[in-house]
């Protein structure tokens, strides 16, 4: 009886640990067994179903999930719809533009995504979402999701529990994770990639135990996991629609699939705002990898946040004349002023490819002599593979930007 009452107390204790994050990612929420793969008995003495999810088999970050349904239990399948982007053009060599806010509303979630931008390693689109996804759930069966909320505010419903979201906010879904989305309004604005990589914390920030650097521009206190778990032990007809190859595939399932009563491990979807990213500054500019926030395979994505500018005596705060010889260069505007570049707007894209320079429009350095700070906020993807444009794209694209820097 006594090593019973201790070892309850040291779970307890440890469980806690954990919960503040002392060691970096794991995370537990609800009730979970002493030890993994064991019995865990509901009430009743029936079972629950345990689950291991990860996104690399066995070889990587995972979590284990305590479910009271057996997650493979479908009842019924429908016919899959093609959503694969259409290219335009595979190949290309000029400066583009493209208004991000021309991509129009629409009341369905995954109707209002739009795929601007593709190759190999991820996708990027553009979304303006006007319903929560009451319906149905969602799982991309192909990519983690990084959706960036440039406006709107919400809840991310996930089987790992609930993750508010606001204006700013990136949030970080593993695939195969099953969600919903309820949005407070019905005026949203979303900038999503989709990485057939895991999306995951810059190397260069880690220690090589895991843990966030002292140099890093954000840490542990900076990452905002799920909250709240709440268990939905109901059955009944719940379609999850999930994204595989390029094809939406309709899967129903008899029983709720947010019916996990407990999870811990590392491998769940988060929360970073943009607004927690400190940035690093010198005396002289500093080169964009000082800005990198996240990274997958072939690309890495970087935030551009206010800031105060080199304080160096004959600094130049504009962007110097640089050479994108092995990436492809994209720019997402969210908000303020962007003295390197002239005519910018809200939603804006500015893609830069491979193969030749770009830099500060005509003007833009002799007008940053002298400037003390930057108001600007933009999220940047540079992509090691070139990015092929969707039709989508051809919509929405400023069609003389690529002569912008003709005086």
């Amino acid at each position: 009886m006594k090593h019973c009452v201790i070892e309850q107390l040291l779970h307890f204790h440890i469980s806690h640990i954990f919960k503040l994050n002392i060691m970096p990612y794991y995370y537990q929420l609800g009730n979970i067994p002493h030890k993994r793969h064991t019995q865990f008995h509901k009430p009743n003495g029936d079972l629950y179903a345990e689950q291991l999810f990860s996104t690399e088999g066995f070889s990587n970050d995972y979590s284990l999930l305590y479910h009271c349904h057996p997650p493979t239990e479908i009842i019924r399948t429908e016919e899959p719809i093609n959503v694969s982007p259409k290219i335009a053009e595979e190949k290309m060599l000029k400066h583009r533009s493209f208004e991000g806010f021309r991509i129009k509303p629409e009341k369905d979630f995954l109707q209002s995504r739009k795929t601007i931008l593709v190759n190999s390693d991820c996708q990027i689109s553009l979304a303006a979402p006007q319903e929560s996804m009451n319906d149905y759930f969602f799982k991309n069966a192909d990519a983690d999701e990084l959706l960036f909320v440039h406006e709107g505010s919400g809840v991310l419903k996930t089987m790992y529990g609930n993750l508010p979201f606001g204006y700013g906010d990136y949030l970080i879904v593993p695939r195969g994770t099953i969600y919903q989305i309820e949005f407070s309004g019905n005026h949203n604005r979303l900038f999503i990639v989709e990485s057939f990589s895991p999306v995951r914390f810059p190397k260069k920030y880690l220690s090589k135990y895991g843990q966030f650097l002292e140099h890093s521009p954000y840490c542990e206190r900076d990452i905002r996991p799920p909250y709240e778990l709440t268990t939905i032990d109901e059955r009944g007809d719940f379609l999850i629609k999930t994204k595989k190859k390029g094809m939406l595939y309709g899967i129903r399932y008899g029983h709720h699939p947010f019916d996990v009563v407990g999870w811990d491990g590392c491998c769940y979807p988060f929360a970073f705002s943009i607004h927690d990213f400190e940035p690093i500054t010198g005396r002289v500019h500093q080169p964009p990898p000082v800005h990198q926030t996240f990274e997958g395979s072939n690309y890495v994505v970087c935030s551009f946040c206010p800031r105060l500018f080199d304080y160096h005596p004959q600094a130049i705060p504009a962007p110097y004349n640089h050479s994108n010889i092995d990436s492809d260069e994209l720019i997402y505007y969210v908000d303020g002023d962007f003295m390197s570049r002239k005519n910018v707007t809200r939603g804006m894209i500015t893609l830069h490819p491979g193969g030749i320079p770009h830099g500060p429009h005509p003007g833009a350095v002799q007008k940053s002599i002298g400037a003390k700070e930057t108001k600007e906020l933009a999220v940047m993807v540079d992509t090691f593979h070139p990015l092929q444009l969707t039709t989508e794209a051809l919509d929405i694209e400023n069609a003389d930007y690529t002569m912008s820097w003709a005086e």
